[in-house]
């Protein structure tokens, strides 16, 4: 339904939080006119009713159709129904759960029903006073304990005075069944009572039509006996038939020796089914049963019941017309069992039911049951008493979560979306949000720009688990891991167990950002040496592996080994290409520490002040580029997204600033201590010290002398010419002369082994 108005005209009050101008909710005017507010001003369109850190009983009273959605028109219906049953809208900013029945609006119609019903409710629970709560009302069944009537249709033993009322309503329930009324006590309605009484007519109408028993007592028994074995008293009637009409199929029909031979060695008290499916009696041909002759024992007891009730004495034989007659005799009264009535009020015998009728307090009855009924909109009144509290408690929170995010913003307390705090790391993150569904997260997360955790949580207090995400907005990447293992605390102050299941990296601040580049390369190189050590070991373990396999097996093939081994000849040493090799290596170094050195002399050419900026540049130029993708990111981090993901319809941007996010994630803080690690290595004496110090810094300045970086202060070094500039040129012609040398020397040394 269209709710919302045209007419805006009610002057509203803004404020700029989260990247966004809100709308402000201060005071209860603002509330009341809740209908003016363009719907494009909503911070959400809609939320679920379940999951938030907010009463569901709540959200659930405020959610007009019931869908499991808040959407705009069931808070704008809301806003108008209490504010319209109370005298001053700004007693909704307190949030109390209790009221003064004195500031409900008695002038309205609702509002006359709510104070009315209010001031029941304090009369049935024996309270003085003009103040009601949520805890009042709590207990629907506590309300209604002692009273006689409330109004739904459902009239218990303590609903009349009267004996016998009382007697009916009991039999009732416990014979034909009952309805749970508000006090919480079993009773009847209309329904119950009508199907009472005539359950008790149909008895005993049914009863008095009663057939007389065929075999007396043992009528029921033979009955039974009669439908175990007709089936197979009739197979036994064909199979004689068929043997009359082929004679030479007798044995087969009948009892079969070889199938009784199969079980002789066994214990034939277990073979009851296998015995049970033989012939009833001897086959021979004759379509009738020899009442003298042996039965099968599977089958007597039952048809020696047929005999002794069924069978005129002195009979010797059963035909077919005989055991259709036995059936014929008991047609009647097994047609009057099959159309008994009533049979739920049986156990109460004959004389009770009969009792029951003559006293007659079946309108008595309905007539109570109509009196309490009567009182239906009272008592529904009484729990709209329950739907006000909670939404007078309850309802400016919402609103401060759905017109505008307020209390997200406001560090003082915690959105209805924020479940609880993740204590991991040396790290408290309170933005910590319940994952309803982890598929739309997936698609969600690569928006919302946050560097966030999602961990599985399980305690022994509650069963089975819940997933979380939290925002980790302060410090380093720290030591986060899938499986790292956490502590976390709900609202309720419960504790569970978190295991980290999923990281969605990015920025968690600007110093961060800067060493990133570091420790990527660090990382990067660290990776390479164990790739490089790993491959090494690799071959080597290859090699001695290939190595171990090639042995000689036995002794004359170690014996041609080191003949073979003896006979090759070692290959003469090649001083030429020894000496290509170390000059290749000389140039090499020269040139490096030609360019050090021509670094080092530009540099400390420089000011002292220059250097520095030097420094600075360099460290910008590599750090730079992921500051400032680090800095655009923090700008855009947005819980819209997470929010979208649990089913929320979030309308207007809602950042988290580099300022705010350092509220949400707050890191251990120790004060300064001089502390010292007991277990902490032994330092050196202050003698060794110093001397170790004076040997690296003479080192340091030995290698900085000899790569010339002294050059500048006159002190040119041993290794170099005393020209400034080598020629790159100069030095690759020497390097070609002394390959062309090592060239000619190996040409000499292959004529003197020819």
């Amino acid at each position: 339904m269209a709710i919302l108005k045209d007419e805006k005209t009610y002057k509203w009050e803004y404020e700029y939080i989260g990247g966004s101008s809100r709308v402000k909710i201060t005071k209860g005017e603002d509330i009341a006119h809740l209908h003016e507010l363009d719907p494009k001003m909503w911070t959400v369109l809609s939320c679920p009713v379940t999951g938030l850190e907010i009463d569901e009983k709540s959200l659930k009273y405020m959610d007009g159709d019931g869908d499991g959605k808040l959407r705009i028109n069931d808070v704008v219906a809301c806003s108008q129904w209490i504010t319209s049953v109370l005298k001053d809208s700004d007693l909704l900013l307190q949030g109390k759960d209790e009221i003064d029945l004195d500031q409900i609006n008695t002038e309205n119609e609702t509002g006359k029903k709510l104070y009315n019903s209010a001031k029941q409710i304090l009369k049935n629970l024996g309270k003085e006073g003009n103040r009601i709560s949520i805890a009042d009302t709590a207990d629907i069944t506590a309300i209604f304990a002692k009273t006689r009537f409330n109004g739904d249709g459902i009239i218990t033993d303590t609903s009349s005075e009267n004996e016998q009322d009382k007697a009916a309503i009991t039999a009732a329930v416990t014979h034909v069944g009952s309805a749970m009324d508000r006090s919480g006590a079993q009773g009847v309605g209309a329904e119950q009572i009508e199907a009472f009484y005539k359950n008790l007519a149909d008895y005993v109408a049914w009863k008095e039509s009663a057939v007389e028993a065929p075999f007396g007592d043992k009528t029921d028994k033979v009955i039974e006996a009669y439908n175990t074995l007709n089936a197979k008293v009739k197979d036994f009637f064909m199979r004689s038939e068929l043997a009359a009409f082929s004679p030479e199929s007798t044995n087969s029909l009948g009892i079969q020796t070889s199938r009784i031979e199969a079980i002789s060695a066994e214990n034939l008290s277990g073979k009851t089914e296998e015995i049970a499916s033989y012939p009833l009696a001897h086959i021979t041909g004759k379509a009738e049963i020899d009442l003298t002759a042996p039965i099968n024992p599977a089958w007597v007891s039952a048809f020696n019941l047929i005999k002794e009730c069924a069978l005129e004495n002195g009979k010797i034989t059963l035909t077919p017309a005989d055991w259709s007659a036995i059936g014929e005799k008991f047609a009647a009264y097994v047609a009057w069992k099959n159309a008994k009535a009533g049979a739920c009020v049986e156990p109460l015998g004959m004389e009770a039911i009969k009792e029951f009728l003559a006293q007659d307090r079946k309108a008595e009855l309905l007539k109570l049951a109509a009196e309490d009924l009567a009182l239906k909109e009272e008592a529904e009144n009484i729990e709209n008493v329950d739907k006000f509290l909670h939404i007078f408690r309850d309802f400016y929170k919402l609103l401060k979560n759905f017109v505008t995010l307020h209390d997200f913003y406001d560090r003082s307390i915690r959105a209805i979306f924020q479940s609880g705090t993740l204590i991991i790391d040396q790290r408290e993150c309170n933005f910590c949000m319940k994952v309803v569904d982890m598929a739309k997260h997936n698609a969600a997360v690569a928006s919302c720009g946050m560097y966030l955790l999602y961990c599985d949580c399980t305690t022994k207090s509650q069963p089975g688990k819940i997933t979380i995400v939290a925002a980790v907005t302060v410090g380093d990447i720290g030591e986060f891991s899938v499986g790292k293992n956490g502590i976390y605390y709900d609202n309720e102050g419960r504790e569970w167990d978190a295991v980290i299941t999923k990281i969605v990296e990015n920025p968690i601040s600007i110093s961060q950002a800067f060493w990133s580049p570091y420790k990527r390369m660090s990382t990067a190189i660290e990776n390479l040496i164990n790739k490089s050590a790993a491959d090494k070991d690799a071959k080597m373990m290859a090699k001695a592996t290939e190595n171990i396999n090639a042995l000689p097996t036995t002794a004359e093939n170690a014996k041609v080994a080191n003949a073979d081994a003896k006979t090759a000849a070692a290959p003469p040493f090649d001083i030429a290409k020894f000496a290509g090799i170390f000059a290749a290596i000389g140039m090499a170094v020269g040139m490096i520490a030609t360019a050090l050195s021509e670094i080092f002399t530009k540099l400390f050419d420089l000011s002292w002040w220059k250097i520095i900026l030097v420094v600075i540049s360099v460290m910008l130029f590599i750090s730079g580029p992921a500051m400032v993708m680090a800095w655009m990111k923090l700008r855009r981090r947005n819980i819209a997204p997470l929010l979208n993901a649990n089913g929320w319809a979030v309308n207007a941007t809602s950042k988290i600033s580099i300022p705010f996010g350092e509220t949400l994630t707050e890191m251990a803080k120790y004060p300064k201590l001089n502390l010292k690690d007991p277990y902490a290595r032994k330092g050196l004496p202050t003698w060794k010290k110093w001397m170790y110090s004076i040997m690296m810094l003479i080192i340091a300045l030995t290698t900085l002398w000899l790569t010339n970086c002294f050059s500048w202060a006159n002190l040119p070094s041993p290794l170099f010419n005393n020209t400034e500039n080598i020629e790159v040129v100069e030095t690759q012609e020497s390097t070609e002369e002394a390959v062309s040398q090592t060239e000619a020397t190996d040409s000499v040394a292959d004529e003197a082994a020819q």
